[in-house]
C-alpha cells in the first residue's frame, strides 16, 4: 500500500466539530497509527469496514466527461467525521485508511485531449495503472477479513474493486450497479465507460444487474450486447419503473437480488443516476435519494454483498452555496450500507 496517503487522527480532529453534549464520528473512527504497517493494523482492527477515496477524475476525462469527481472524497469525509455516533450507527466500526495517491496521474492527465488519438491511449493507460492500484487495496482489505467502502472517482475504479473482490475470494464475483448508463460499453482502452465489461472480459465479473438504466442514454450497440448475454447481464429501466410503471421499484429490488445473490457480490452506486446531483453526467430525472438509499440497504444486508462503491459525485460542479451536499449523500449512502450490515449481524 505504498501508493496510499494515510489519513492520520490528527487530520480526523481537524474536519470534526466539536460540540459539548455530542459525540461525533470523528471521534471514534479509527486510523492506522503512525510507523504501524497498515495490513497489521486492518487484519486486528475490531473495525469492520475499511474506507478509504479514490480522488481521480482521470477516467471520466478519458470518457470525454466533464472533470470534478476528484474532489468528492474530501466532501465526503468532512461530512462523515461529523455524523453522529449513537446507537443507530457508531463511528468504531469503520477504520478510515486514507485515499489513493494519485496526484502525479493527475498531473499527467491535466492537459491531455480527448479529441487526441494518442492522448487517448495516454489516459487509458493512467486509467490502467489506477486499476492495478485499487484492486491491490480492496484485495487487501477482504482477504484481511474486512468490509471496504470505497469513496470517488469515476466509475472506471469499478473494475480494480470486481478485480480485488474476485483475487481475494479465489473466483469471480457479481455485481449490482445503480446507474442511468450500463458501463459496459466496447473494450477501446479504459475509462469510466466500460470498467463492468473489462471486468466480464477478464473473467473477474460473473453476473452482472444494471438497475435503473436510462432508456434514452443507452446506445443499440449496448442493447444488443446485454441481450446477448442476458444468462450473465441483466438490466431493468428507469423508465419502465418510474416513467410507465410497468415495473415496482421494490420488486425489482428483489429480482435483482436473486440474480446475484448466489456469489459474493459488489454494490455499485452511480451518482448521476439520481436527480440533480452533482456529476460529470448530471440528470434532471432519475430514482430520488430515498430510493437510492432503499437500494443500498436492500442489498447491504445480504451476507454476500462484499463491499460499496459511491462513484461519480463532482461536488466542483455543484451549487456554491452548498458544497457539502455531495459529502452529506454520501455519509447517509455509507451509513445505511453499516447499518444493513448491523441488521444482519443482529
Amino acid at each position: 500500500m505504498e501508493n496510499l496517503i494515510p489519513f492520520t487522527s490528527i487530520e480526523l480532529g481537524k474536519i470534526t466539530n466539536h460540540r459539548s453534549g455530542e459525540i461525533k464520528f470523528g471521534e471514534k473512527i479509527l486510523t492506522v497509527p503512525s510507523g504501524v504497517h497498515p495490513v497489521d493494523f486492518i487484519t486486528h482492527s475490531k473495525a469492520k469496514f475499511v474506507l478509504f477515496g479514490i480522488p481521480e477524475d482521470i477516467g471520466v476525462r478519458a470518457n470525454f466527461g466533464r472533470p470534478g469527481a476528484a474532489t468528492a472524497w474530501e466532501s465526503a469525509i468532512k461530512s462523515i467525521a461529523n455524523i453522529q455516533h449513537n446507537r443507530f450507527c457508531k463511528g468504531n466500526q469503520l477504520l478510515l485508511l486514507g485515499a489513493l495517491d494519485v496526484k502525479e496521474e493527475l498531473k499527467k492527465a491535466e492537459n491531455l485531449d480527448f479529441l487526441n488519438t494518442e492522448d487517448r491511449k495516454t489516459f487509458s493507460s493512467l486509467v490502467e495503472k489506477i486499476d492495478k492500484e485499487v484492486s491491490h487495496i480492496v484485495f487487501t482489505i477482504i482477504k484481511a477479513g474486512k468490509i471496504p467502502i470505497i469513496i470517488g472517482g469515476g466509475h472506471n475504479n469499478a473494475y480494480g474493486n470486481i478485480k480485488g473482490t474476485a483475487l481475494a475470494k479465489g473466483k469471480p464475483i457479481n455485481a449490482v450497479n445503480l446507474d442511468a448508463h450500463s458501463d459496459f460499453r466496447i473494450l477501446e482502452g479504459r475509462h469510466s465507460g466500460n470498467g463492468f465489461s473489462y471486468a466480464f472480459d477478464d473473467g473477474f465479473l460473473k453476473k452482472y444487474f444494471i438497475y435503473g438504466l436510462h432508456e434514452s442514454y443507452t446506445s443499440k450497440n449496448v442493447l444488443m450486447r446485454l441481450k446477448d448475454l442476458e444468462d450473465r447481464v441483466r438490466f431493468n429501466t428507469y423508465d419502465e419503473i418510474s416513467i410507465r410503471k410497468v415495473k415496482n421499484f421494490e420488486q425489482e429490488l428483489n429480482q435483482a437480488l436473486t440474480f446475484i445473490k448466489n456469489e459474493p457480490f459488489g454494490i455499485e452506486i452511480d451518482l448521476d443516476s439520481l436527480p440533480n446531483i452533482a456529476s460529470s453526467a448530471m440528470t434532471p430525472s432519475g430514482f430520488s435519494v430515498e430510493q437510492a438509499r432503499q437500494f443500498v440497504h436492500h442489498f447491504g444486508q445480504h451476507p454476500n454483498a462484499a463491499y460499496l462503491h459511491i462513484c461519480e459525485g463532482a461536488p466542483d460542479l455543484g451549487e456554491d452555496k452548498n458544497p457539502q451536499l455531495i459529502g452529506k449523500l454520501i455519509g447517509y449512502l455509507m451509513t445505511d450500507f453499516v447499518k444493513a450490515k448491523s441488521i444482519l449481524e443482529g
